[in-house]
């Protein structure tokens, strides 16, 4: 059997990638001295500061480690532990955080609510708010979105004002896990404002691994009064770093001159153009809108083996025959025209029978 061919990108996910070259050189210039720690440091501060000027507002800001933290400690920070959160039935805090949202929350469940293309339907809150109003039901305090989707779509201004419309007829808070954030900004070209504090989000997980940093997400809370108190949950759930400056540093490289969104730009590129690519193949079904860094797409299971046994790593976790393909900042057009090519010779060259045991992977 010949060996798997040596693949330098692949397109399973975004954290495939390494650091990129802004987050890097910041982190090497941190590096050179002695600083204070826990975040009593001027990188940190600097980077808080860039956030507060990126979003044009005195908001408060923490880092984290990743985005499971980010997300779960922010969303414990909207409610008691006999309240609910309303997030798509897609969401990455319902179907991958290992129940991180209820663990760090004493209990808060997580409740689905349906909508078309990953984006939670305004009106599914309103039936879920008021499916029961007894004493023995988990009451709904927050809602979650996702900004970029799991299913790669985006939600446009317009959409998230609908959703916090209905929110904010209910009491609800609502929380955005920004885990490719930059993705989104990039793909509808407003300001971030616009689609955080502006219409509506009380708290944004603004995500920096999936965009090149090495480790770190930033908790960005528009709604101050959340915050309060929010650094004893980060000590106490293990996300307060001593070395904060290590966390913090890869910010000021990616913020200070744009490259945070000219990397997210670069990565919808990429996914647009090998979006384009499927597309025109008849035997390859497009399953989702391509709105951000994410192309999903049913390819015949035989051709999904044939591509892994030739070196391509990419995830199927959407149905029989879905697939998963993510762009990241440093994705090469050559890396994608030399997938779509190897798709097509496939599809043509690999045997129909081939077996069809691929593994089936969940990690966005």
């Amino acid at each position: 059997m010949n060996q798997p061919t040596a693949i330098p990108r692949h397109f399973a996910s975004d954290n495939y990638a390494g650091i990129c070259p802004e987050a890097w050189s910041a982190l090497a210039e941190a590096n050179r001295d002695h600083v204070a720690g826990y975040g009593e440091d001027t990188w940190t501060q600097h980077a808080a500061d860039l956030i507060r000027e990126l979003f044009e507002t005195n908001c408060e800001v923490f880092f984290v480690f990743n985005g499971t933290a980010a997300n779960s400690l922010a969303l414990a920070s909207m409610g008691q532990s006999y309240h609910s959160i309303l997030c798509h039935e897609t969401a990455h805090v319902e179907t991958d955080e290992c129940g991180a949202p209820e663990f760090f929350s004493n209990g808060m469940k997580v409740l689905q609510v349906a909508g078309p293309n990953g984006k939670i339907d305004p009106d599914g809150i309103e039936r879920m708010v008021k499916k029961r109003s007894d004493v023995h039901y988990p009451k709904p305090r927050a809602v979650s979105i996702t900004q970029a989707t799991e299913l790669g779509t985006v939600y446009s201004v317009g959409e998230v004002k609908a959703i916090w419309a209905k929110a904010k007829q209910f009491g609800l808070k609502l929380h955005m896990d920004g885990a490719r954030f930059a993705n989104a900004v990039a793909s509808l070209g407003v300001a971030p404002k616009e689609i955080t504090w502006q219409a509506g989000v009380d708290v944004l997980c603004f995500g920096g691994t999936k965009n090149g940093t090495h480790v770190g997400d930033a908790v960005v809370f528009f709604n101050r009064e959340l915050a309060h108190e929010f650094d004893y949950r980060c000590k106490q759930s293990g996300q307060l770093a001593s070395k904060m400056r290590f966390l913090s540093a890869p910010w000021v490289g990616m913020l200070k001159d744009g490259a945070w969104l000219r990397h997210a730009a670069h990565a919808n590129a990429m996914a647009q153009l090998l979006h384009e690519l499927l597309r025109d193949i008849s035997e390859v079904k497009i399953l989702f809108p391509r709105q951000a860094n994410a192309v999903f797409a049913e390819l015949p299971p035989h051709v999904i083996v044939a591509l892994r046994q030739v070196g391509w790593k990419f995830y199927t976790f959407i149905g029989q025959g879905g697939c998963r393909f993510m762009c990241a900042w440093d994705t090469c057009e050559e890396d994608v025209r030399r997938f779509a090519g190897d798709v097509k010779r496939l599809l043509v060259e690999a045997p129909k029978e081939i077996s069809q045991s691929a593994p089936n992977h969940r990690k966005l």
